[in-house]
């Protein structure tokens, strides 16, 4: 039986990878660290290894026999955490796993990145696997790492033939989302009777999507190419409309001027220097907030054979689950 090691296999996306592989018949190793919530995973036979991403006798010791390798593990959050904790997980750790890859002579390396690390598009031009990193300016620890990340996981394919396939999704939504991460935007536009929403958008696509286009790229991505795993093309203001046809509430649908987002966005951001903690509205959250945060996935339906639903479809199943389990 073929052996693949899931990294931050408890998290949203890792959770639903460790499912899907073993339904795929692969023998699946988690790693999660010490103490890490496991709701998420209790229910799949597979192995536990708890373990520090950022530490090599870990890592070390998890890629002991194992054939496939799907890095998921990173800190996604937009705030809280200093610049310094971003780059020891998203970026030194993806070195250490590429490097310990090429050593344990893993037969596949899928890093998962994310569609941020390309720039976006409009509607009518949305970003492709050829667009250039333009996120510098957001002043993202979060996208500045992983696009560190993925750039030397492409080097290392290219100067030491590590047999890497890097995804890149954009913004996950559906079941299972414990913590929850991107969720928070669904449950925020729940019974709301005043509903403020940010003038741009964003790709929206449903997590079991995006864990089969991963499963696809390990089973027949090229080696040194990224897949943009990316389902459907939204406004804010169409987003919580579909939320509100879900729910059946009339909110009061406001929009903010980009102006006051961004401005309330360097208060905040001035206001966390000063604390030495960032805050959830900060300078980079309302920067992503207010453009077009569009993309295709064109290379990935034809080279991967992956098909995306409806983003209302992933709403719905996300909502459901969030009521199912008591979130609202």
């Amino acid at each position: 039986m073929e052996t693949v090691l899931i990294t931050g296999a408890n998290g949203f996306l890792g959770a639903h990878l460790t499912r899907g592989l073993y339904r795929k018949g692969f023998a699946v190793r988690a790693m999660i660290r010490a103490g890490a919530d496991r709701r998420s995973i209790a229910d799949i036979p597979c192995e536990i290894f708890e373990g520090a991403i950022d530490n090599k006798n870990d890592i070390d010791a998890a890629l002991s026999g194992i054939d496939f390798v799907i890095h998921a593990a990173s800190v996604t959050t937009p705030w809280g955490f200093p610049f310094s904790h971003y780059e020891r997980i998203n970026y030194t750790a993806t070195r250490m796993l590429a490097d310990a890859c090429i050593q344990h002579k893993i037969r596949k390396l899928v890093y998962v990145s994310t569609a941020n690390t390309l720039a976006p598009g409009t509607l009518q031009y949305p970003g492709t696997e050829l667009s250039p990193f333009t996120l510098f300016s957001a002043g993202s620890a979060y996208i500045d790492t992983k696009y560190l990340a993925q750039q030397y996981i492409l080097e290392q394919t290219a100067q030491h033939k590590l047999p890497a396939v890097i995804v890149n999704p954009t913004f996950m939504i559906g079941p299972g989302d414990f913590k929850p991460s991107s969720g928070r935007l669904l449950l925020y536009g729940m019974n709301r009777f005043l509903l403020f929403y940010p003038p741009g958008g964003k790709n929206f696509v449903d997590v079991a999507d995006v864990c089969t286009g991963v499963i696809a790229a390990l089973e027949k991505g090229r080696t040194g190419e990224c897949y943009l795993l990316a389902g459907e093309n939204l406004s804010y203001r169409e987003f919580f409309r579909l939320i509100r046809r879900w729910s059946g509430q009339r909110s009061l649908m406001i929009s903010l001027p980009a102006w006051l987002l961004r401005f309330t966005g360097m208060a905040g951001s001035l206001i966390g220097y000063i604390r030495g903690r960032s805050l959830p509205l900060n300078r980079s959250v309302t920067y992503m907030a207010c453009i077009g945060n569009y993309y295709s996935a064109r290379k990935a339906e034809r080279e991967l054979d992956v098909r995306f639903s409806p983003a209302g479809q992933a709403i719905h199943r996300a909502l459901d689950w969030f009521k199912e389990n008591n979130y609202f």
